[in-house]
């Protein structure tokens, strides 16, 4: 069977060209956006002595030659939040950066091995901020393309509503008939049979070898965000603290995270945390990760020394990651992320 022809010809180009001038207007804006409320832009190296630790993301990784010929390893990072936490550290206060970033095993209409994440960082402000930010970000993309509704896919989002703020424990309730804190003890732990049990009674399926956290994930994929960003944007908040690797806990309730993420048009935007500060707490929660990943994949990532030293003297903030490729789609109306790349990765031949 041919291939499609590739991004590079003529006719191809002039059909994406619309949405990549709106990729670069809607940049421009924020570039200003972030500007006005004396944010600092910086540039993070995509090289890192580790790629971020999470047990469900995958990296690509690479090796640096010494003079000797010595062989170090290294990855592209699959986020810049590293690097932007060492630099508030360093005593930045509010910093913003476009980075390219890089993830193995990801491809599909809104996946891409190499994508653009835009993060910004709040030293010393809560959370909710960025909430704020994330409303004033979804409007003034809409106006930059002279669009008055987000669309993906026939469904739409109205950018100029305030956005719905929905916690983890009332999605659960309303989409699933389940009761999340049943299966959460108020020190966080979590109880794979009770959560199992409540999702076999609502119908959802169960596998023998399932933990806490792929029940929770198959709940969350299959009932809850189907179901949000429409009509208006959806702020999920209040992720269990077990779900929130890289957040601290609220200071109302111990057994949910200061995490929250942002829906448009059924679509995952953004995932935001009041940052978790506390070194060995961090550390511990990497090492719980890279042991899930190894149980699963039978690999790990090495753990950024250099970053727990820093956070060690991080000041309190909030900080965000928001897909950027992603909300240019629902802005321009793009279908699909490779139409909003200038030059995406080919895919691999069979």
């Amino acid at each position: 069977m041919p291939h499609a022809s590739p991004w590079w010809t003529p006719d191809v180009h002039a059909d994406r060209r619309p949405f990549l001038i709106g990729r670069n207007r809607i940049q421009s804006a924020l570039r200003r956006f972030f500007d006005e409320r004396d944010f600092v832009e910086v540039d993070t190296a995509s090289l890192q002595v580790s790629p971020g630790n999470e047990a469900h993301l995958h990296a690509f990784a690479t090796q640096a030659l010494g003079h000797d010929g010595a062989a170090h390893p290294l990855y592209l990072h699959t986020s810049p939040e590293f690097a932007c936490k060492k630099l508030l550290a360093a005593g930045e206060k509010r910093i913003a950066c476009f980075a390219h970033v890089y993830r193995n095993r990801e491809r599909g209409p809104l996946h891409h091995p190499e994508f653009t994440m835009l993060e910004w960082y709040r030293a010393g402000e809560s959370y909710e901020a960025l909430m704020r930010d994330c409303a004033e970000i979804l409007a003034l993309a809409a106006e930059t393309t002279g669009t008055r509704s987000l669309s993906y896919h026939g469904r739409t989002t109205d950018p100029f509503l305030e956005p719905e703020r929905l916690s983890l424990a009332e999605a659960f309730e309303r989409f699933a008939d389940i009761d999340l804190f049943a299966s959460i003890a108020e020190d966080g732990a979590t109880d794979r049979d009770r959560l199992a049990a409540a999702m076999r009674a609502s119908g959802l399926r169960v596998a023998d070898d399932d933990t806490w956290a792929d029940l929770f994930s198959r709940v969350l994929v299959e009932k809850i965000e189907p179901n949000l960003g429409f009509g208006r944007p959806t702020i999920l908040d209040e992720y269990p603290v077990a779900e929130a690797a890289l957040a601290r806990p609220t200071a109302r309730d111990r057994r949910v995270a200061e995490r929250f993420e942002l829906y448009a048009c059924g679509v995952e935007l953004a995932n935001a945390f009041g940052e978790l500060t506390d070194a060995a707490e961090q550390r511990r929660r990497f090492e719980l990760e890279m042991a899930e990943k190894a149980r699963v994949y039978g690999e790990t990532y090495p753990l950024d020394e250099d970053f727990l030293s820093a956070l060690a003297i991080m000041p309190e903030a909030s900080g965000i990651a928001l897909g950027f490729d992603r909300l240019v789609m629902l802005a321009t109306g793009a279908s699909r992320i490779d139409q909003v790349l200038w030059a995406p990765v080919p895919e691999a031949s069979a």
